[in-house]
C-alpha cells in the first residue's frame, strides 16, 4: 500500500458534504449497487496514481453494512494494491450519498450523481469536484457512453484536464488475472 494513498485518505477524512450544484441520485437502491464495478475513467489523484485495471466491489457483511473492496494494478511496482472498508448512507438511504470509511473512524463522501436505471453505469464524485469516477459493470464501454460521461461531467462543472481513461483488460482476461492474486 502506498503512503501517498494513505495521506490522501487522511486529508479527506471527515469530508462528507456534497459539492455545490451536484445532487445525489434519488430513489437509490443500495442492494442493486452491490457487486463489481470497473473504473472506466477518473480524475488523476495520488491515491490511485499509476493504477490500471481498477475495480470496486461492494457487498454486505454479517451486520448488514456495505463493504467496499478496491483493487488496482500498480504499473510501477508490478503488484496489485487493495484497500477495504465500509460504507453507510449519509442521511436518507434513498439518496446515493454515502460515507466510505477505509480507516476507522475517518470517512469521506461518495456521491453517485449519475446512474442508469439498470445500474450498469455510474458517475461518482466526493465532497468536491477534485474526485470523479466513471464506473461500469463491464471493463469496456462504447464511445457513445464515454461521450455521455464527458457531457455530464462538463455540465456538472468538472475540470477534465486531468481525466484518465483507465486501462482495463477484456472481461475474460480480467477475471483470469484476478483469480491467482487473491
Amino acid at each position: 500500500m502506498r503512503i501517498a494513498w494513505l495521506l490522501g485518505l487522511a486529508l479527506l477524512s471527515g469530508c462528507t458534504g456534497l459539492p455545490e450544484r451536484i445532487a445525489p441520485v434519488n430513489n437509490f437502491e443500495a442492494q442493486r449497487y452491490l457487486g463489481t464495478w470497473y473504473e472506466i475513467a477518473r480524475l488523476d489523484h495520488p491515491f490511485e496514481r499509476g493504477q490500471e485495471q481498477v475495480t470496486a466491489t461492494y457487498g454486505r457483511d454479517e451486520q448488514g453494512r456495505i463493504t467496499v473492496h478496491n483493487r488496482g494494478y500498480n504499473t510501477a511496482s508490478g503488484e496489485w494494491e487493495t484497500v477495504s472498508g465500509t460504507a453507510e448512507a449519509v442521511g436518507d438511504p434513498q439518496l446515493a450519498h454515502l460515507k466510505v470509511k477505509f480507516f476507522f473512524p475517518f470517512g469521506v463522501s461518495y456521491v453517485v450523481f449519475g446512474l442508469d436505471p439498470q445500474y450498469q453505469y455510474a458517475y461518482v464524485t466526493s465532497f468536491n469536484r477534485d474526485v470523479l469516477w466513471f464506473l461500469a459493470r463491464t471493463p469496456q464501454v462504447s464511445a457513445a457512453r464515454k461521450q455521455a460521461f464527458i457531457a455530464s461531467a462538463r455540465a456538472h462543472e468538472f475540470d477534465l484536464s486531468e481525466l484518465l481513461w483507465v486501462k482495463q483488460l477484456p472481461a475474460t482476461a480480467t477475471e483470469e488475472a484476478g483469480a491467482d492474486d487473491e
